[in-house]
């Protein structure tokens, strides 16, 4: 017969069961952390993604090359074909002086309304570019000029005065209305070659707020 021990059936000690505890919350602490910044950098790729789309409609309607309707006399030639870039847009969309707070905006691109203001020289329409779907950022485009709210200008060349561009994003995801995420994208025309040339990547100013 097998002799009774009295700690055969041993329980956790309380110090045992806090210790358990407080790792579970730690873990459960940083899984939250996670999943908010997972969720903020899905967010932010849209201002990334759109931001760099623009800068690109911005190159292609400079490749474009833009002549005026001439009628030319007997034994002369036409101007030279030019490239410029498109003129700013009128407004940023969604219009007004901040961005959604910590919400989405469905744009209109009825008539001149948001991504349909412009013509064929200036803004959204020169460009080509529409926003469909509903989104977190304020978006604009202007022709020579320094970065939106920015605190600090991009690492590169100087912006050469109305022959440069900036295509920019701005972003209030924790609805706080006082600091904004800004990202921006430039890019201007050598004076040599006459060349369009880009910034090699998106100027990002708080990107989480």
């Amino acid at each position: 017969m097998r002799a009774f021990k009295r700690y055969d059936k041993r329980g956790f000690t309380l110090v045992e069961l806090m210790i358990v505890v407080a790792i579970i919350g730690v873990l459960a602490a940083l899984a939250i952390f996670g999943v908010n910044r997972y969720l903020k950098s899905a967010k932010t790729s849209e201002a990334k993604n759109s931001v760099g789309r623009i800068a690109r409609a911005a190159a292609e309607s400079y490749e474009r090359e833009n002549t005026t309707s001439q009628i030319l006399a007997v034994g002369t030639e036409s101007t030279v074909p030019t490239h410029s870039l498109c003129g700013s847009s009128t407004s940023p969309v969604p219009l007004g002086a901040s961005p959604p707070a910590a919400k989405k905006y469905q744009p209109n691109n009825s008539g001149t309304t948001d991504f349909a203001g412009g013509d064929s020289t200036n803004g959204w329409k020169c460009l080509r570019f529409e926003i469909s779907d509903p989104i977190y950022y304020q978006y604009s485009y202007t022709k020579g000029s320094a970065p939106v709210g920015a605190t600090a200008t991009p690492a590169g060349p100087a912006v050469n005065g109305t022959e440069s561009f900036e295509a920019a994003a701005k972003g209030d995801l924790d609805g706080d209305g006082s600091e904004f995420g800004i990202f921006t994208l430039t890019g201007q025309v050598d004076n040599t070659t006459k060349q369009l040339v880009r910034a090699t990547q998106v100027f990002i100013s708080n990107e989480y707020e």
